[in-house]
């Protein structure tokens, strides 16, 4: 039911939809606490500026990891990119001299584009794809007596950037924004969360209004950072909002195949 919900409505509202039962929760809580005259503290300054600090710690994290969420946007064309290259200076020497070695190297690019899809959906794991990449030098020793050294040597560069590009995917997966950041800003949520339960605020629609409102802009934050810090965690199904988008990476497989067929010609 959760997944036929998230498919009928508009991404955006993605992470709104799964903080709303959480909030739920917390606005009962709250009437709990009021019916059983729980709430022993008053509003003072000093809470206030716990909310302030907490405000101020989220600024502070997502603009940390903004900039390597623009950064990572960049990687899958870059990724597309050194396939295409690579396809076109196969497809070139293929021109000059037609074997079935330069047709291996290509078959080889293609499976590369699939090895990386089932790798970001987590299919197989990286050591598999690093592997895969390596096997490249096997291919271009095939190579060196149908073309000039600059174009072997060409072909190495794209592949030292292509595994340049998925070891810092790998690295910015592995990789949390300053761990002790989140530490202490989930402990400030937990705070404020608390101390929101436990205050009296007079009329009690006002409590709740207030308590609804902070819970869910906290909430709502702490989850989009966490989502932007990890932009490649895709599941095993493909992509979900807050994620990068793959698109030129599937694109580039069309063309990929395109080049084979003209190989075939």
């Amino acid at each position: 039911m959760p997944n036929l919900v998230l498919k009928l409505v508009n991404p955006k509202w993605w992470l709104v939809l799964k903080i709303l039962p959480i909030l739920a929760v917390f606005v009962a809580i709250k009437w709990i606490f009021h019916f059983y005259q729980l709430e022993y503290l008053e509003m003072n300054a000093l809470f206030t500026s716990l909310i302030a600090a907490t405000v101020f710690l989220i600024g502070f994290l997502i603009s940390g990891v903004l900039s390597d969420y623009k950064e990572s946007e960049k990687i899958p064309g870059e990724i597309a990119s050194c396939l295409d290259t690579l396809s076109d200076d196969a497809l070139s020497i293929h021109y000059k001299k037609k074997d079935d070695r330069v047709n291996q190297l290509h078959e080889h690019i293609i499976q590369t584009q699939k090895l990386v899809i089932d790798w970001l959906y987590k299919r197989i794991p990286f050591h598999m794809l690093l592997e895969h990449i390596e096997n490249y030098t096997e291919h271009f020793s095939k190579l060196e007596d149908l073309t000039a050294v600059n174009y072997i040597v060409k072909l190495k560069q794209e592949q030292s950037s292509l595994r340049k590009l998925l070891i810092r995917i790998q690295v910015i997966k592995d990789t949390d924004f300053v761990s002790s950041a989140y530490a202490i800003l989930e402990t400030l949520a937990l705070l404020i969360i608390i101390g929101l339960l436990m205050i009296k605020i007079e009329p009690f629609y006002e409590s709740l209004f207030f308590l609804g409102f902070v819970v869910f802009l906290i909430l709502y934050m702490i989850m989009l950072i966490k989502d932007l810090d990890d932009p490649f965690d895709y599941s095993e199904k493909g992509e979900s909002p807050g994620e990068v988008a793959l698109f030129p990476i599937h694109e580039v497989k069309e063309r990929l195949d395109n080049k084979l067929r003209k190989m075939g010609e």
